[in-house]
């Protein structure tokens, strides 16, 4: 990222500051060197881009990414349009994220356009102040205290303090009798950031701290009682890497651990949150953060359309078209046609949602949202790759059989139907420019 700015930098005070300046052009201030630049055109639409398997193929772009970023980056640097990437990885930070994908796609990106499936966890301020256990690989204690929590442990942590517990792997077994040290706070809460690595102790560790309220000191409690608030991030349960096939992702990690609880205990292992796509919550923050840049750009018109492209029918689309059915749900509150119009369809006022006082963590911690619609586009350079010639007709989309999505997810075929799918990121660019009419200059 920082390569690049001196780069924009000398393109912004060289030809483009004479250019604005013999046209008469007095705009808003760069983003990123500070220089005037014309406001127009204004967009009313923002993009949420999925990344592996749309932008890259594990660390290796995909073509058409650098052709698609060329039209939404003008010679100043800055985007055209509000451009947010949301992926659901979950191993590092935010501008960690934000400075690989400019140096893959050779354009500038702050950490204000990236949100990672751990990102919503900033709202739950509520568990910031209570230890919590968290899982996951990378530098999960960092990032634990980025997105605001203050006392957090890790599993390797609990490995250390009770060394017996983690007994399937026969060489990290303790050589010599050992006692537990104990030295660590009750577990009040379990945050799930990402697939970790070395999943029997993992698993074996957060069935443990359920079992036993936060305390290993204690035996496992397997009566029916609510367990330790669990918060969980990134319910893919596969993603595209380099590999021919797809590999597994944190939501096989889950469906083990679902399955472990149930069988020990017969009862369901409950969420507090589960985020991440398809969860509304992230596609609210995502549209937050779209709402902030044309803010920032002081662009007049609000964003009322969003376009979410990715190549996962069952996060990318789903929690897209999922999205939109929240957003379309708010405008017939407040539309009294749309309001009849239901009402005649289906003969009862009782299925219009009524507006109320929302208690929907993500209305309540980032405003209402200014957009209407969220339309999904679907790619086949990733998960979803057919072998036949693509039609642009979602109605051709081929229906899957069985349901990837998460268990507490109910499955619905109109959510996984996309509303375009075209062959790249290239030609879903070209597509919503199309779609809106936009040129830009």
């Amino acid at each position: 990222m920082t390569g690049l700015l001196p780069f924009y930098r000398g393109l912004c005070t060289l030809s483009n500051r004479q250019a604005r300046r013999k046209a008469g052009i007095v705009g808003s201030r760069c983003g990123f060197c500070g220089t005037q630049s014309s406001s127009k055109p204004q967009p009313n639409f923002g993009l949420l881009f999925d990344i592996d398997g749309v932008l890259v193929r594990g660390k290796q772009p995909i073509p058409a990414a650098k052709k698609a970023f060329e039209k939404l980056v003008d010679s100043r640097g800055q985007f055209v349009v509000p451009v947010v990437f949301v992926t659901n990885a979950g191993n590092c930070l935010r501008q960690t994220k934000a400075d690989q994908l400019a140096h893959i796609l050779g354009v500038p990106i702050t950490q204000d356009q990236v949100i990672l499936s751990h990102s919503p966890l900033r709202m739950f301020k509520k568990f910031h102040d209570k230890c919590v256990l968290v899982s996951g690989q990378g530098p999960v204690l960092e990032i634990a205290k980025n997105v605001g929590f203050n006392n957090v442990v890790s599993v390797d942590m609990l490995r250390e303090s009770f060394p017996l517990l983690d007994m399937v792997d026969h060489n990290r077994r303790p050589k010599l009798p050992s006692n537990p040290v104990g030295n660590l706070p009750k577990v009040e809460a379990v945050v799930l950031f990402g697939e970790p690595i070395r999943w029997e102790t993992h698993l074996q560790l957060i069935v443990d701290i359920l079992l036993t309220n936060g305390n290993l000191s204690s035996v496992h409690q397997t009566r029916a009682r609510p367990h330790l608030p669990l918060l969980a991030c990134n319910m893919d349960l596969m993603w595209m890497a380099e590999a021919h096939s797809p590999r597994f992702g944190h939501g096989t990690f889950l469906v083990c651990l679902e399955n472990i609880y149930k069988k020990i205990t017969g009862k369901d292992l409950k969420y507090e949150a589960l985020m991440g796509k398809p969860s509304e919550l992230t596609y609210h923050f995502a549209e937050y953060l779209i709402r902030s840049q044309a803010m920032q750009r002081q662009w007049k018109h609000p964003v009322t359309s969003l376009y979410a492209i990715g190549d996962n029918l069952m996060t990318d689309i789903y929690g897209a078209n999922l999205y939109n059915r929240y957003l379309e749900e708010r405008v017939a509150r407040k539309n009294p046609k749309a309001v009849a119009k239901m009402v005649s369809a289906t003969g009862s006022a009782t299925a219009v949602p009524q507006e109320e006082e929302s208690d929907n963590l993500w209305e309540s911690e980032l405003a209402l949202p200014s957009a209407t619609s969220c339309k999904s586009v679907l790619v086949c350079t990733g998960v979803y790759n057919p072998n036949v010639e693509v039609s642009s007709d979602a109605s051709h989309c081929i229906k899957e059989t069985v349901f990837h999505g998460h268990r507490d997810f109910r499955f619905d075929p109109g959510l996984v139907e996309p509303d375009h799918i075209v062959q790249d990121v290239a030609e879903a660019v070209e597509l919503i420019f199309e779609q809106e009419k936009f040129v830009p200059q």
